[in-house]
């Protein structure tokens, strides 16, 4: 039963994230209640492990990610939305598996600003014989790298592959 519950987490996580990032590439805004659901979804999957270490551990990461991720935000590095899923996240893949998380959303933050910087790139348009026009900051969908990586790394938990 503990496995069946545990593969239910891990898939309605996946959906969570998957809403979460079309989400930020259509408004560049992760709702509140998205990352509310991450955080009680991680929460469930603490009580039905029932591992008390566990749930020691995961908390304690979890604050560290919030904390660093909120210093991020309040240097303007990462939007306030991105910073509140990383650490909802942060909770639900659980500190055996944060390192595998952040190490997944980096490479998809690396392909999300490639795709980006091409698209503006592309798009620029430059008048014949004038310098091209000044860009406005860039805006990327940060959350698309935070989704793709808690996608891949509960994809890859125990009770999903077992």
């Amino acid at each position: 039963m503990e496995d069946i519950l545990q593969t239910t987490i891990l898939l309605l996580g996946v959906a969570l994230f998957a809403v979460a990032a079309y989400g930020d590439i259509k408004t560049h805004r992760i709702p509140n209640l998205l990352v509310v659901l991450v955080a009680i979804l991680g929460v469930l999957r603490l009580i039905v492990i029932g591992d008390l270490n566990a749930v020691i551990q995961t908390v304690i990461a979890s604050v560290i990610v919030l904390i660093v991720v909120f210093l991020l935000f309040w240097r303007n590095f990462v939007g306030g939305g991105d910073a509140k899923l990383i650490a909802a996240t942060a909770l639900l893949v659980g500190s055996h598996s944060l390192f595998d998380f952040l190490m997944v959303m980096s490479l998809c933050g690396l392909f999300v600003t490639i795709v980006v910087l091409v698209i503006q790139r592309s798009s620029v348009v430059v008048p014949s014989d004038e310098a091209p026009l000044p860009k406005s900051r860039l805006a990327f969908p940060y959350g698309v790298a935070i989704a793709g990586g808690g996608i891949v790394t509960l994809l890859f938990q125990p009770t999903l592959l077992g």
